[in-house]
């Protein structure tokens, strides 16, 4: 008889068919992770004896499923692998790009800045060579102008002529000195008569009546002389920087010395000399040679200054006032110190000074060119003369 086998009793696994199993059929680590699909004898009851075997098949061999999963994995890393390779590779390529990308930049820069500064040496040589050939031209102009100085200076009263003109005049003043001497002393004789030859008693022979011009030279005014060499010993050896107005203030060397006893003793105080090379140098001689006089003549004594603008004139105001200890209230025509921009006036003025006994003392500023010869018939007068060997540093 035939019996459905599904209605066919289900065989009863008993507890010790189950140990025996276990014991026999030991679980792998991965079957142990499918343990739970193994139910226990106690909750299966109700399975079929047919469909038990084909469980048990399936969990005791699992091998199979595991191998498909691993090598999955190991496409998927390959595949990760060739993707991070191919983006190492277009990283490569694009880091290489960029390094020639930057080179070239470089060498553009470099190109750029070379040609920026090729342009600022080319533009500073061209203004070099402005300024050099300016500075050519400037020179040639000087030594032009120098040469065309030397040639007046031969031929000009600043020259041959201004030494003979002062020789003419001091010749001229000897023999007016010596006429004057001797008439005095030809009144002061006594000659006898035909009536009686006696003796006359002697009589001491009167000094000879001193010139209306003042004299320096060492034969004729010893005291004075001496008087002279004294002040200016004291100028150069001990200085007084806050003496009395009138009385020089400042360092007086022994060059400045040279020049203020040439005009004295060697010239009688009336001539040329030689440009220091600056005004404010010049004004220091000046100086001294006014306060020289000013202690021999004292309140007699007027300076006049001739210079040909008047910012020559301020620059000698500021001189004397700083060499000298005076003040602004020195200056003015009918003060001790006159300023002139032309000669003619100083002339006038100087006239009218000796019409008054005053003595008047003309001082002439090294930019006048030329010199009046109405200048020269004045008791005292000092002109400076350029170098000839040097520019003057302030011919403006």
């Amino acid at each position: 008889m035939n019996s459905d086998p599904s209605q066919s009793p289900k065989p009863d696994i008993t507890p010790d068919v189950e140990e025996n199993f276990v014991e026999n059929f030991p679980l792998s680590p991965d079957e142990e992770k499918l343990e739970p699909l193994i139910l226990p004898a106690s909750e299966n009851k109700e399975t079929s004896a047919t469909e038990l075997p084909v469980e048990i098949a399936s969990t005791l061999n699992p091998q199979p499923q595991a191998t498909l999963n691993l090598e999955t994995q190991i496409q998927q890393l390959s595949q990760q692998v060739d993707s991070l390779q191919q983006q190492k590779k277009a990283l490569t390529a694009e880091i290489e790009a960029l390094e020639i990308r930057k080179a070239q930049k470089l060498v553009e820069q470099t190109q750029d800045i070379e040609q920026v500064l090729r342009q600022m040496v080319q533009e500073g040589l061209k203004e070099l060579q402005q300024q050099k050939q300016t500075l050519e031209m400037s020179v040639e102009q000087l030594e032009r102008r120098r040469d065309r100085i030397r040639e007046e200076m031969k031929t000009t009263f600043a020259g041959i002529s201004q030494d003979l003109a002062i020789r003419v005049q001091g010749f001229k003043d000897y023999l007016v000195g010596s006429l004057q001497d001797l008439a005095a002393a030809a009144e002061q004789l006594e000659l006898p008569t035909g009536e009686t030859w006696t003796t006359p008693p002697e009589t001491p022979t009167p000094p000879p009546p001193s010139s209306p011009n003042a004299q320096f030279a060492p034969q004729a005014f010893a005291e004075q002389t001496r008087r002279i060499q004294q002040i200016l010993d004291q100028y150069r050896k001990n200085p007084d920087y806050y003496g009395p107005p009138w009385q020089l203030r400042r360092t007086f060397e022994p060059i400045h010395a040279e020049r203020v006893q040439q005009w004295f003793f060697k010239q009688g105080g009336r001539g040329t000399i030689r440009s220091m090379g600056s005004r404010l140098q010049n004004i220091l001689v000046a100086s001294a040679v006014i306060s020289v006089l000013n202690q021999l003549h004292g309140d007699r004594t007027r300076f006049l200054i001739l210079a040909n603008s008047p910012e020559r004139l301020g620059e000698w105001r500021r001189g004397l006032q700083d060499c000298l200890g005076i003040s602004r209230g020195d200056f003015g025509p009918e003060k001790g110190v006159v300023l002139f921009e032309s000669p003619e006036a100083l002339i006038q003025k100087a006239e009218r000074l000796v019409e008054e006994q005053f003595l008047p003392i003309v001082i002439i500023d090294e930019t006048e060119e030329q010199i009046n010869l109405s200048l020269l018939q004045f008791p005292l007068w000092l002109a400076f003369a350029p170098d000839p060997q040097q520019m003057s540093s302030y011919l403006y």
